[in-house]
């Protein structure tokens, strides 16, 4: 059985040897168009092999647990990091310059009594994987707020590393 399978991954090739931008074509999804803030900050920063985005809002807006349900909202996260993913290729020119996900910090709008803010935010981890395989996973926070700028159902801040030159 362990020959098979060695078999079937050498013609096949690895799971994940396609590219992130490749992926991202085969999942259907059209990255938008990235806008500049309307306020005094940036959409990212960069220190050294670090890439810092600045938190990225979902479009769908209301209140986890009052307006939309888990399930809406996982879409909604999974929407944030489609918006993130077109910010990604903005900043770096090529998503295969990302190494890897460090850490997330997912915010959701949420009603006193939902309890369910890791299960929304799954949304947008789940994407990075499919895009990124392992390069996807990261350490994650997923938090509660009474509320979000312009009621927004989510928002999202993501650290990456960057590859070294000729990595």
């Amino acid at each position: 059985m362990k020959k098979l399978l060695l078999l079937v991954l050498l013609i096949t090739g690895p799971v994940w040897a396609q590219s992130p931008e490749e992926r991202i074509a085969e999942l259907g999804i059209e990255l938008p168009e990235v806008r500049q803030p309307s306020a005094n900050f940036v959409k990212w920063r960069q220190v050294d092999n670090l890439l810092f985005l600045a938190g990225e809002g979902s479009p769908e807006k209301g209140t986890l647990g009052k307006d939309l349900t888990t399930k809406e909202g996982y879409a909604a996260a999974r929407n944030t990091g489609i918006r993130i993913l077109a910010t990604l290729k903005a900043a770096t020119g090529d998503l295969d310059r990302i190494k890897q996900f460090v850490k997330v910090r997912g915010m959701v709008n949420s009603a006193p009594d939902f309890y369910e803010q890791p299960q929304v935010i799954n949304g947008f981890s789940d994407l990075m994987f499919e895009v990124f395989g392992e390069r996807g996973k990261h350490a994650r926070a997923a938090v509660g707020h009474v509320s979000l700028p312009s009621n927004i159902a989510v928002e999202i801040e993501v650290v990456v590393e960057l590859k070294e030159e000729g990595e």
